[in-house]
């Protein structure tokens, strides 16, 4: 079964140590995910991020509904972390998120590789847009929640980068 590879990045006009919190606090991870997902966040709060955390979800995926675990496998604030699904729609979904401190702002990375049941023709057909959307409505999330007036027009805020391939 081949691996799909997502990667995108933002750049924002705030520090690391603004965002990074940010990430750490599973909650917000509502805020930054499409309605039509129906997300919502089943372990109960306060969730200690660390590595080995485990965070329980209940989401719809395509309209089917269905609960998806996570485990922190790497916890490296302020710079990186890990969360790897255990439980879910994916045969495999490593998200790799790290934060870089650049141009007076941080930017974010996100790596996905996932193998989806079905291999490279649901991919296609589903897969590949449905993370193109849930994280383009990410991006604007973050745009709206990080910017102000003054970097409005940067092209290195508004830019994002998204890049699918398959291994």
């Amino acid at each position: 079964m081949k691996e799909h590879i997502f990667e995108a990045d933002l750049w924002l006009p705030c520090p690391r140590t603004e965002m990074f919190p940010f990430f750490a606090n599973a909650a917000n991870l509502q805020a930054i995910t499409p309605p039509f997902l129906n997300f919502v966040v089943l372990t109960p709060e306060p969730i200690e991020m660390r590595a080995g955390a485990i965070i329980d979800y209940k989401l719809r995926v395509r309209g089917f509904p269905m609960r998806w675990r996570t485990l922190i496998s790497a916890w490296e604030p302020p710079f990186r972390f890990v969360d790897e699904q255990v439980r879910g729609p994916y045969r495999q979904w490593i998200h790799e998120h790290t934060f870089e401190e650049r141009d007076g702002g941080t930017f974010m990375r996100d790596l996905v590789r996932d193998r989806v049941p079905g291999g490279a023709l649901i991919d296609r057909m589903f897969v590949r847009e449905d993370v193109r959307r849930i994280f383009t409505f990410r991006r604007d999330a973050l745009l709206r929640l990080f910017s102000n007036s003054d970097t409005a027009g940067d092209s290195r805020e508004t830019g994002g980068h998204y890049r699918r391939i398959t291994r």
